[in-house]
């Protein structure tokens, strides 16, 4: 197994360390934080797409202007999931599986480059996109995104197992169980956290259960105001998202859980989790060797 970190939706708001926490100057770094995981057998298996080829190359009237225009995306198609895994010397055909987070704009863009890939992802998620009630999710929600719908595998509270004391789903269809959805409601119905077992312990994309790493790591747990404003904005239930969030807490700071916690939007997460995975990756392969 071989997994990379990818940036598939880089954007720079207006607000500097007001919503990042770190950058100096008026403007800030978010990222979209997505994996691309080599298997021997699976083939390529994405968490999450970030936007996609043809978001980038003509946004308007695929994605939301108003979140578009407060988070600034880049729209270089260069920092897409397709030509990221180009770069790679991997093809679009080599993707066989898609684990989702949630449907967001910002998080399945990428799913229509992948057309012959199964899209993973809970029920509750798959029914409240397909629906688009109300304001928010006429914005989040963009079946333009998708494609064919058909290949959609949906779990649901039956298929729910334990993982680390959480509820989640263990056997995801055609993959090994080195791969596990674990329901996050509340940031969207549906919202779940990815996990990844690594020879080293499990990875846990968190999605949007959190949108700044001080949230899960820092004590007390902090947000920077403009992505707290965001991250309250885009919640489908608040009181969630904080259960939710006190949830990820305990399992991050946990002593007998193996578990590396990280979600999104983070870029200080993003380029700590890229560095500490490439280095982890060449060890193990110099000792092979």
């Amino acid at each position: 197994m071989r997994i990379h970190h990818l940036d598939c939706g880089p954007a720079r708001p207006l607000g500097g360390a007001l919503m990042d926490g770190v950058s100096p100057g008026t403007i800030g770094r978010l990222t979209c934080h997505c994996l691309a995981v080599e298997t021997a057998r699976h083939g390529v298996v994405l968490v999450d797409t970030g936007l996609g080829m043809r978001d980038m190359l003509r946004p308007t009237g695929r994605l939301p202007w108003l979140n578009s225009a407060l988070l600034r995306f880049r729209y270089d198609p260069e920092r897409s999931m397709l030509r990221h895994l180009t770069r790679l010397g991997l093809h679009p055909r080599d993707v066989r599986h898609i684990v989702m987070t949630h449907l967001d704009f910002d998080h399945a863009g990428g799913l229509v480059d992948f057309p012959q890939a199964t899209v993973h992802l809970m029920q509750a998620e798959a029914q409240v996109a397909r629906a688009r009630e109300g304001v928010l999710g006429r914005a989040r929600y963009r079946p333009v995104q998708w494609g064919d719908t058909q290949r959609w595998r949906t779990y649901g509270e039956g298929d729910l197992g334990d993982w680390y004391g959480l509820g989640a789903v263990r056997q995801l269809d055609g993959l090994p169980q080195g791969f596990a959805l674990v329901p996050l409601p509340g940031h969207s119905a549906g919202h779940a956290g990815v996990a990844v077992e690594t020879p080293r312990g499990w990875l846990l994309h968190a999605g949007d259960t959190y949108f700044n790493r001080a949230e899960i790591h820092a004590e007390p747990p902090h947000c920077p105001p403009g992505s707290a404003a965001y991250e309250a904005a885009m919640a489908w239930s608040g009181p969630l998202v904080r259960a939710q969030q006190r949830r990820v807490r305990m399992q991050a700071r946990a002593p007998d859980a193996p578990v590396m916690v990280f979600c999104t939007h983070d870029p200080v997460e993003f380029v700590a989790l890229s560095a500490w995975t490439d280095g982890q990756q060449a060890t193990a392969a110099a000792a092979a060797a």
